[in-house]
């Protein structure tokens, strides 16, 4: 355990350290960028510093660890009305199976309303409309090591598809969290998104082409094919601590907790939040997203839910989060979750 601790530690030391690195920010330099998109309301809600309190459905996508602890079935749906009229849901179900582990399903889904294609022939449209989306449907596996370490994995399938071409990939999440039974101290760690390139095909990419345009007389339309560079997916590092300061005194908890933030596409930042639950029923969050980011536009985040026990051991749960995105103004995430 001490070792676990060790690494742990060693790893928010380094993360940290290069939080205020700053140079080229490869920002749009991956593919399925809809995967950095957070999920689900409560974490947002923390300014996304979630890796290591992550303890629900939507653990599969903040850190795969976090199912590992669950003791009862649990279902989320999250919709978020995205930047640009775009729609961001989220749909998660998590089963334990007692020594076995906990196996969970999880789809992403960020869609667009229908436009009209216009062409330079034809610049007020051609009466033809398309759309386009980008899909992640995937499977975890979480496990308790011990009384006190947890793994987790979650494998899924991307997609992504403009018009009549798409790209696809496999993407591979790997996390862990450490309870250190020291004061509601937490550890937590996660690789996001580690797997293929993607590439975009299809007929989309068939076209017809004029070899020599400075030749009379040839043929102008010689069949050719467009072919798209690979790019990586959007590979993230987390790493996080968080502290639960009323440990369930006056019926209330109080976690604070800390991420720090490595993508292949972007430079290091951190995020910070806050959680406030009473009776276990009741919750208000805050956070703040990005620190040391370089010209991000995503700032605050606040939010609340509510748990209510319908009967038995079935819980209804209800989350909200807003966050401000600048000058693209604010958005707002909603959640409905049932436990078993």
């Amino acid at each position: 355990m001490k070792r676990y601790i060790v690494l742990v530690l060693g790893l928010v030391f380094v993360a940290g350290s290069v939080g205020y690195a700053q140079g080229v920010t490869k920002v749009g330099t991956t593919s399925a960028s809809f995967l950095g998109i957070d999920v689900g309301p409560r974490g947002t809600a923390m300014g996304s510093a979630y890796v290591s309190v992550a303890n629900d459905a939507t653990a599969m996508y903040w850190n795969p660890a976090g199912i590992a602890g669950l003791s009862n079935f649990q279902a989320v749906f999250s919709n978020t009305r995205w930047i640009a009229d775009l729609t961001f849901n989220y749909a998660g179900a998590v089963v334990p199976l007692g020594d076995f582990g906990t196996i969970g399903v999880n789809a992403t889904f960020l869609t667009m309303d229908q436009i009209e294609r216009t062409t330079i022939v034809q610049p007020d449209g051609t009466g033809e409309f398309f759309d386009a989306a980008s899909y992640a449907v995937g499977l975890s596996y979480g496990r308790k090591l011990s009384e006190q370490f947890s793994i987790g994995f979650n494998a899924k399938f991307i997609d992504e598809r403009l018009y009549h071409s798409d790209a696809t990939g496999f993407g591979l999440d790997v996390g862990a969290q450490f309870n250190t039974h020291f004061n509601g101290l937490m550890l937590g760690v996660s690789i996001s998104n580690y797997g293929t390139k993607m590439q975009l095909d299809g007929r989309d990419m068939q076209i017809q082409y004029d070899i020599d345009q400075s030749v009379h007389g040839n043929n102008q339309f010689i069949n050719a094919r467009l072919q798209a560079d690979n790019f990586d997916l959007p590979l993230m590092f987390r790493v996080g601590v968080s502290m639960d300061l009323l440990k369930g005194g006056f019926d209330s908890n109080l976690i604070l907790s800390l991420d720090a933030l490595h993508p292949n596409d972007d430079v290091e930042s951190l995020n910070i939040g806050g959680e406030y639950i009473f009776h276990d029923m009741l919750s208000l969050r805050g956070g703040y997203k990005g620190l040391a980011a370089k010209d991000s536009e995503q700032r605050f985040s606040v939010g609340g839910g509510i748990r209510y026990n319908i009967a038995g051991s079935t819980t209804f749960h209800f989350d909200y989060a807003y966050t401000d995105f600048g000058v693209f103004k604010g958005v707002n995430t909603f959640s409905v979750g049932l436990e078993l």
